[in-house]
């Protein structure tokens, strides 16, 4: 996951980092001596319950990805074994970090198809809900779309315009894109609404609020409007735009977005739970229990 705001190092990511080191990139060798049973229990906890309810939820490319890639149901992976089945599938492999990385680094990772996955894993009593991400959100969430060449490509080209965009003073703008798709981005398909994004994927509450709440707003795929839409940190998202396709995505993300950042320059931004006059609308939020903290 990127570091999209001003963020203070967590307790738990200290904790967990004691005497460990990372190289300059921020990558270190997983240190598989250090999962314990209480945490192999807790991926199998997570895992199990993510599984059992995603069918039906979930696109149709997560659950081949997850297939494909054999992940394992009771305990924490070895990333080595991992990378092994996604190298052969889409040249991408995973590289352990010890929780959120500087914004140029990430983006240096994605555009040479390697992705962060902070290595530890949340505690039994945050089993539901963790601000930073683990190895659960990490992995499970973010891992079995890389299998799928379109997407694969889709965050690689990302991820070339994210250094770009650092040195255009745009990074505000394409965190929005990333935060709304890989994040947070559901996908239209035959069978009806489904989830795509790592932050739903690996959440049981947001999986279910995401589709069936009457409360958010869905909205179909535009590139400039998500660029231009603030969104939630501490909450459900009050929107979630909808893809017609990854193809889309990548499709979205090929011309040069330097013109993109000249137009939204100084232009105010959406809030979060905004519905245009131009929106396609699949559903229009009817806004219950939406809070009223800021947007980010």
């Amino acid at each position: 996951m990127m570091e999209t705001t001003p963020f203070t190092v967590p307790d738990i990511t200290v904790r967990k980092n004691v005497g460990l080191d990372h190289a300059a990139d921020f990558t270190l060798p997983q240190p598989l001596e250090r999962y314990s049973a209480e945490d192999h229990q807790t991926w199998a906890t997570l895992y199990r319950r993510q599984c059992e309810m995603l069918p039906g939820r979930v696109c149709d490319e997560f659950l081949a990805g997850l297939e494909a890639l054999a992940i394992d149901a009771d305990r924490v992976p070895d990333f080595a074994r991992l990378n092994l089945k996604l190298a052969a599938a889409t040249g991408w492999q995973i590289v352990a970090v010890p929780g959120l990385i500087p914004d140029e680094v990430f983006f240096e990772h994605l555009a040479n198809r390697r992705f962060p996955v902070t290595w530890w894993l949340r505690e039994p009593q945050q089993l539901d809900y963790l601000q930073e991400p683990d190895v659960f959100h990490d992995l499970f969430g973010h891992v079995p779309l890389l299998m799928n060449p379109v997407f694969a490509d889709y965050l690689q080209a990302y991820g070339l315009g994210g250094m770009k965009a650092k040195d255009l003073g745009a990074l505000p703008l394409l965190a929005r894109l990333y935060w709304y798709t890989v994040e947070f981005g559901l996908i239209d398909t035959p069978q009806g609404l489904r989830i795509y994004g790592a932050g739903i994927v690996s959440s049981k509450s947001e999986s279910v609020y995401s589709l069936d709440s009457d409360s958010p707003n869905r909205i179909g795929f535009d590139l400039l409007r998500i660029m231009n839409t603030r969104y939630r940190i501490d909450t459900f998202q009050k929107t979630y735009f909808v893809i017609d396709s990854f193809q889309q995505l990548f499709d979205a993300t090929a011309p040069d977005f330097t013109a993109y950042y000249r137009q939204l320059h100084g232009v105010a931004a959406h809030a979060a739970g905004d519905v245009l006059p131009q929106d396609r609308v699949f559903h229009r939020g009817s806004r219950a229990g939406w809070a009223e903290t800021d947007d980010i």
